[in-house]
């Protein structure tokens, strides 16, 4: 393998505990981030909307997180 190739690509030469440090540290972040917002909406959307605005957020909010899950699966590196 030349130099180039182990410089743009570390999984094949890395630590694994630095390799899941550096990939799943950033998108627990995003997630726990993601669900303390959709938390405060709720407590918001409840006190404004009422419940109709509460069920809606929570049928968008599997959603939202499966497609954050996804940018941060292909954003990553």
């Amino acid at each position: 393998m030349n130099q180039t190739t182990t410089a743009a690509n570390p999984l094949g030469y890395e630590r694994i505990g630095k390799l899941l440090r550096s990939y799943a540290i950033p998108s627990i972040i995003s997630l726990i981030i993601n669900s303390l917002y959709n938390m405060v909406d709720q407590i918001f959307i409840g006190r404004g909307v009422g419940f109709l605005g509460n069920g809606a957020t929570n049928i968008i909010a599997p959603i939202t997180m499966i497609a954050i899950a996804i940018g941060s699966l292909f954003g990553t590196r």
